[in-house]
């Protein structure tokens, strides 16, 4: 026993001495002989010296040519650009490690097993499949024949149908997992990969629009007030939304479907809400549309994911029934919550704007729903706002804007079966801010200059009248202007200064008429217009 400690005691002082025969430092260390990662040889190399050969490697793997057989199509594009990169970087690091751990004589040990038995640590490298999707789409364009969606079309009161057609698309993400086999796979200067090509029917098929033939809801809004530029602005709006398909779940943003509000995109300069203002904006009065949307959706009974009223007023539906757009954080969008598709169609005619929601009927028949405005408070701004306009003549009042009373109101759903209420929901409760009229007015009269002294022999007799004449003022009538549709509030008349007193007559000459006893009535004040769009539109 004694014997055999002895000799388990040399055995060890030899390996150690053997050990300590090479570097110790960490620095110097050495990876062992039979080292391998990919196809790299990293026996006898320090650490830095390890990685900085597997990075060459990776460098080479990744300026390979690529060629990829898309369809008899073949495309050639190195792995750099498909996203290649060293993608086992930690199992690498860590096999490496374990060389170098452990008491002296595990690491002797490591070094000589390594010796006898190579390791061999794979070089993995993956490609990114955002640029293979990328890479694929670019150069399929025109190659392969894409599905088709059926399509829906309303024509003269009839739907027409274009059916559906299967076509042939890349799957991009099996292509990438064969990319990344074969540069795994194949060490050389270039691979060949073949895209994987599936067949595919279309998303929307003849059979699903078919369903769409009933009514489910429709509402129609009165333009007849307003300008060229505002009812240009409605049909052009509308006709952005007509024939959207919405399949089950999806969604319809007015904004989206409308803007942008320029020029270029067919709209013109009308009046839109601001900041409690009248202003003249591009696309203004598409709020319009917004709101005859909201109602043919509500009677649809469709999903409502977005609906804001507007900040003042309008004057085409009752309070509550109203939506605005304003950019993205005012918008309307109306969400398919049937089973089946659904479709959109917007139009103007006769100056009116139509909206009509079609789709297959689940509703009972003898089921009916009616939507209810009620108005809980109404207030006033005040008296109107004047502003000094240096262009008008002194003593001049010109209103340029309307008064709008502030409304506080909410919009209940009514449902009856059979004539009899069996549900009454309330929708939501909106505040409408009240404004001021404002008014221009000239400016002040000037005040006559002094009359300079005249001595008293110069001075001729002056004939004293019987009443100083009056000179007149200018007499301008204040317009009433509701800008689209908005309640037309107007200013007060300007009061017209008195005749000049004339005078006295002969006796022979007859006495003058009498004056009315009653003040001519005003002019009748035009009728309301509805009320602009919200700020930008």
């Amino acid at each position: 026993m004694k014997k055999s400690k002895i000799g388990y005691t040399i055995g060890m002082a030899a390996a150690a001495a053997i050990f300590f025969a090479a570097p110790v430092s960490a620095k110097e260390r050495t990876i062992p002989q039979g080292f391998y990662v990919g196809e790299v040889s990293l026996g006898g190399m320090t650490e830095e010296e390890a990685y900085q050969a597997i990075e060459a490697e990776v460098r080479r793997l990744s300026d390979r040519r690529v060629s990829l057989d898309i369809g008899g199509n073949v495309s050639s594009v190195t792995a750099q650009n498909l996203g290649a990169a060293w993608s086992n970087v930690e199992i690498v690091e860590q096999a490496i490690d374990n060389t170098q751990t452990g008491n002296l004589v595990q690491q002797y040990m490591t070094r000589k097993d390594i010796e006898k038995e190579p390791v061999h640590i794979p070089l993995e490298t993956q490609v990114d499949e955002a640029k293979v999707d990328d890479f694929i789409k670019k150069q399929t364009e025109g190659l392969i024949e894409e599905p088709k969606n059926a399509t829906i079309v309303r024509v003269d009161g009839a739907f027409q149908i274009t059916p559906g057609v299967s076509g042939k698309v890349v799957d991009p993400a099996a292509t990438k997992m064969a990319l990344d086999s074969a540069l795994m796979e194949h060490s050389g200067d270039e691979v060949m990969v073949t895209a994987v090509i599936s067949e595919k029917d279309p998303d929307i098929v003849e059979e699903d629009l078919a369903s769409i033939k009933d009514v489910l809801g429709t509402f129609s809004t009165d333009f007849s007030s307003s300008g060229s530029s505002r009812s240009g602005n409605l049909s052009n709006g509308a006709a952005k939304i007509n024939g959207h398909v919405l399949m089950p779940g999806e969604t319809l943003s007015g904004y989206e479907c409308m803007h942008p509000f320029t020029v270029a995109n067919g709209y013109y300069t009308a009046a839109a809400y601001e900041n409690g203002r009248v202003v003249d904006s591009i696309g203004g009065g598409v709020c319009q549309i917004a709101t005859t949307l909201y109602n043919a959706a509500l009677r649809a009974e469709l999903e409502i994911t977005q609906r804001q009223n507007h900040s003042m007023i309008v004057g085409y539906v009752k309070p509550s029934m109203d939506a605005a757009i304003a950019g993205t954080v005012k918008d309307i969008k109306i969400t398919n919550n049937y089973s089946t598709p659904i479709y959109v169609e917007g139009y103007t005619a006769n100056r009116k704007l139509v909206f009509t929601i079609y789709g297959k009927e689940t509703r009972p028949a003898n089921r009916s729903v009616e939507y209810v405005s009620e108005t809980l408070s109404s207030f006033s701004a005040g008296a109107p706002t004047e502003q000094v306009d240096p262009s008008l003549a002194p003593g001049t009042r010109r209103q340029v804007q309307s008064a709008h009373r502030g409304v506080k109101s909410r919009l209940w759903k009514v449902v009856t079966v059979d004539g009899v209420e069996t549900e009454r929901t309330l929708l939501h409760t909106d505040t409408y801010n009240a404004s001021k009229a404002i008014v221009l007015v000239g400016p002040p009269a000037a005040a006559p200059a002094p009359a300079q002294p005249v001595p008293a022999e110069t001075q001729a007799p002056v004939e004293q009248p019987t009443q100083a004449p009056q000179v007149p003022q200018e007499s301008v009538n204040v317009p009433k202007e509701g800008i689209h549709g908005g309640p037309g509030v107007s200013g007060p008349a300007e009061t017209p200064a008195p005749a000049e007193t004339p005078a006295p007559a002969p006796a022979e000459t007859p006495a003058p008429a009498p004056a009315p006893t009653e003040a001519p009535a005003p002019a009748p004040a035009p009728a309301e217009e509805p009320a602009p769009a919200e700020p930008g539109v």
